[in-house]
């Protein structure tokens, strides 16, 4: 299962470079998004990644990992 999804990731960050329309960082974030998800589904309690968090004070982090529940 890892491994499908690490080929995954490295095959969507492959298309966006390949497009030469990407952003620097962001245009990235929905492939690592995926994969930590994906990532996250396997522990326990589950997790999921959320990309672009609100401003709680620490400026804009760019996601975190956050409990399914």
């Amino acid at each position: 299962m890892h491994d499908n999804l690490i080929e995954r990731y490295l095959t969507d960050m492959l298309e966006v470079r390949s497009s030469r329309s990407g952003a620097l960082e962001t245009s990235y974030y929905p492939a690592l998004e995926h994969l930590l998800t994906s990532l996250g589904k396997t522990l326990s309690p589950k997790a999921r990644c959320v990309i672009n968090l609100a401003n709680r004070g620490a400026s804009l982090p760019d996601g975190g990992l956050f409990a399914a529940d």
